[in-house]
């Protein structure tokens, strides 16, 4: 569903680009496709400043960043906001395929290793696990994803279907408990899974830019999910902290969670990763190497 729309919302854009160039200013047609390709490019630019520039009054206190570093932060975030929602999402079943699982069972899980589920965040889908899937395979881990749909929806409605997903991973692969790792909301609604369902089918939780504290940008965003995740929200007041492992990586310079102290979870153990985006945490190898290293002192 949310390949079909994102796919007629590029077509759309596209369209209305091409048809200004060639009617409004004369452009030939093959002018009129680099002005479509430009103008997707740089509302995007434009989307990934603004983020910026909202969450610089709340800025964490961590160290500034000198004018290089930044700018490649920044650059880094517009690179992984176009890749992801303009090349990758759009087309998420050219470039996912399904998950390698059916069979495992057989054989036992590779290493001793239990199977991980990876968890995508806010208006999103399991395509967001493009790159880092690939990842974690190569490192000897055997992954499962899910895609959350209706996007928008309260998060709750996400735990049934989260809660099927992880029966039917354990099911194919012969494992008795998983591994949970969730971006942004994702590790929500990892937390929210725990509190209704228990820990008996979960051996640990990783988040990666998750707002645990919510954020005030969550305030421009649509439907109940987004609500839930504003700061002071009563779904986040009584959602309970897990009692299980849980590791917390996130980036002091996220542009989506704001103000950034508001990713720490009390009492989990947490690691900073500086100069990376929201979005850029799902390319990152050194967001890659600490999730693989969490996951090793997890599997226990």
């Amino acid at each position: 569903m949310l390949a079909r729309g994102l796919r007629l919302f590029l077509a759309l854009e596209v369209a209305v680009y091409v048809v200004l160039a060639v009617y409004a200013f004369d452009a030939s047609p093959a002018d009129a496709v680099l002005v479509a390709v430009a103008g997707v490019l740089a509302l995007r630019g434009v989307l990934v400043a603004v983020t910026y520039a909202l969450s610089w009054p709340d800025h964490s206190p961590a160290a500034r960043l000198s004018l290089w570093p930044a700018l490649r932060m920044v650059l880094g975030e517009y690179a992984a906001f176009v890749v992801t929602f303009v090349v990758i999402f759009p087309f998420a079943d050219w470039w996912m395929g399904a998950d390698r699982l059916p069979g495992a069972g057989r054989n036992g899980l590779p290493g001793g290793r239990p199977p991980v589920l990876l968890v995508h965040g806010y208006g999103c889908s399991r395509a967001s696990w493009w790159w880092m899937r690939r990842r974690l395979q190569a490192a000897g881990w055997m992954v499962a994803t899910i895609s959350l749909e209706p996007v928008y929806t309260s998060i709750d409605d996400y735990v049934e279907p989260l809660a099927r997903r992880i029966d039917a991973v354990l099911a194919a692969t012969g494992g008795e408990r998983l591994l949970l790792v969730g971006h942004s909301m994702g590790g929500l609604l990892g937390r929210a899974y725990l509190q209704r369902c228990g820990e008996v089918r979960v051996g640990g939780l990783v988040t990666l830019g998750t707002p645990h504290q919510g954020s005030r940008l969550a305030h421009l965003g649509f439907g109940e999910s987004a609500r839930q995740m504003q700061p002071g929200s009563t779904w986040l007041r009584t959602l309970a902290k897990p009692t299980l492992a849980t590791r917390v990586i996130y980036t002091p310079h996220d542009n989506l969670v704001v103000p950034q102290a508001n990713l720490k979870l009390p009492g989990a153990a947490g690691q900073e990763i500086d100069a990376l985006g929201h979005l850029a945490m799902l390319y990152s190898p050194r967001v890659a190497q600490a999730l693989l290293v969490a996951l090793e002192q997890m599997r226990a």
